[in-house]
């Protein structure tokens, strides 16, 4: 979000109607509206990406979508409209004069559907489709190349009164848990991506979240890959800190300690410890895996355990010593998962030195235009315990894709 409030521009509406005489009709009422949304922070153009290229009738040759700079740029952009289509229903913003419209529409998408907390009545998500009609009105005839069907967003922690609560609850569930199972929005933001999922195909659909919303993002996806339905997902700023974690890792260490003392004791068989191959056993889902796309700061303390201990920094699986641990010699990873395979996520590293926590936790940095990433494949402890479930379960508790619709592969 823009770091200047709202409710500044909300002062210079109330201000200009004064100015005024503050006995205006509608209509002189709806024009300083309008004007002073032209001034607002989180206006599209005030605060929007720049140099942003146009969908037109070349995308049909060469398709915008292919750059991945361009496609995490839009991304982000409808993550903040979510943002503000829940602002704009708090400040009784109209259709026409609301921001999140214009977040949107530049990139011929469309909101088909909002996705409400049921707790409070806020918007925490929603559903754009591609627009057919706006993109026929420029001469775009087809949908480009790598453009989504459909995109389910959502939206992280909004600091406002009237959702901050529930937010907050969210938050210290994941915090505590590092679960968002239990909340309301988890099971409306699945049956929400399992719909368009059916309704597009799979490979035509993606989701996507900032922050707590990536949270979700990345619970809702998995959830949906377990029945063998792999769609694209991209979280920005994920959290990646918990207590539950912590705790594990302590449990880890304390494990390694204890090998490393029972190696040095004389052993009672020659068989070792089978139980330990065993759990490292794992069922493929298929000939697929599934490989959300993360991108994190190292400033932002929420997320930048993500880009830490490497598997194969110690030893543990493949890739060796990268040097530099943020990924400057990017991982292999094998599309035909078998058991030795690590899970595996694209990670998207920004790192611009010292920042202060809310600019390196905004989303407004995933679409300015000196943003320079790192990428690689990587199989970083973390990422492998939140997604090694989709791979370690037994063959006989996950659904196979052919008992999914026809549309959803």
């Amino acid at each position: 979000m823009a770091k200047k409030g709202a409710e500044e521009a909300k002062s210079e509406v109330l201000q200009a109607v004064e100015e005024a005489g503050g006995d205006v009709d509608c209509e002189n009422r709806l024009e300083i509206q309008a004007q002073a949304q032209q001034q607002h922070p989180y206006a599209f153009h005030v605060s929007g990406p720049r140099n942003v290229p146009t969908i037109n009738w070349r995308d049909l040759i060469n398709s915008t979508w292919k750059d991945g700079k361009y496609k995490r740029t839009v991304i982000a952009c409808f993550i903040q409209a979510v943002y503000l289509l829940e602002l704009d229903r708090q400040e009784s913003r109209s259709e026409e004069t609301g921001l999140a419209p214009k977040w949107w529409t530049p990139f011929k998408y469309k909101l088909v559907e909002t996705l409400i907390d049921e707790r409070d009545g806020s918007i925490f998500g929603a559903i754009l489709e591609w627009d057919r009609a706006a993109a026929l009105a420029d001469f775009v005839l087809l949908r480009p190349k790598g453009a989504p069907r459909a995109v389910l967003v959502l939206r992280g922690t909004l600091l406002k009164s009237p959702t901050i609560r529930r937010d907050i609850e969210d938050d210290l569930r994941f915090l505590a848990w590092e679960s968002l199972k239990g909340s309301v929005r988890f099971s409306c933001a699945l049956k929400a991506l399992r719909s368009i999922s059916d309704k597009y195909g799979s490979s035509n659909v993606c989701i996507a979240g900032h922050s707590l919303g990536a949270g979700f993002a990345l619970q809702v996806g998995k959830a949906l890959a377990k029945e063998g339905v792999f769609v694209e997902a991209h979280l920005f700023n994920p959290p990646s800190l918990s207590l539950a974690s912590s705790l594990r890792n302590m449990g880890e260490k304390a494990g390694v300690m204890w090998k490393r003392v029972r190696a040095m004791l004389p052993s009672r068989s020659a068989g070792g410890d089978g139980g330990v191959e065993e759990v490292q056993s794992s069922v493929t889902l298929g000939s697929k895996q599934w490989v959300p796309h993360l991108y994190v700061n190292n400033s932002d303390y929420i997320c930048c355990y993500y880009s830490d201990d490497p598997v194969g920094a110690e030893g543990s699986g493949g890739g060796g010593d990268n040097g530099d641990k943020e990924n400057a010699k990017p991982l292999e990873t094998n599309t035909n998962m078998n058991t030795n395979t690590p899970c595996a996520a694209k990670l998207f590293v920004f790192s611009k030195g010292k920042q202060k926590f809310m600019e390196a936790h905004g989303l407004e940095q995933w679409w300015s235009d000196d943003l320079e990433l790192q990428m690689a494949v990587n199989n970083s402890k973390l990422i492998s315990r939140q997604l090694k479930s989709l791979y370690s379960a037994p063959a006989t508790t996950q659904q196979s894709p052919a008992k999914r619709p026809a549309a959803a592969m």
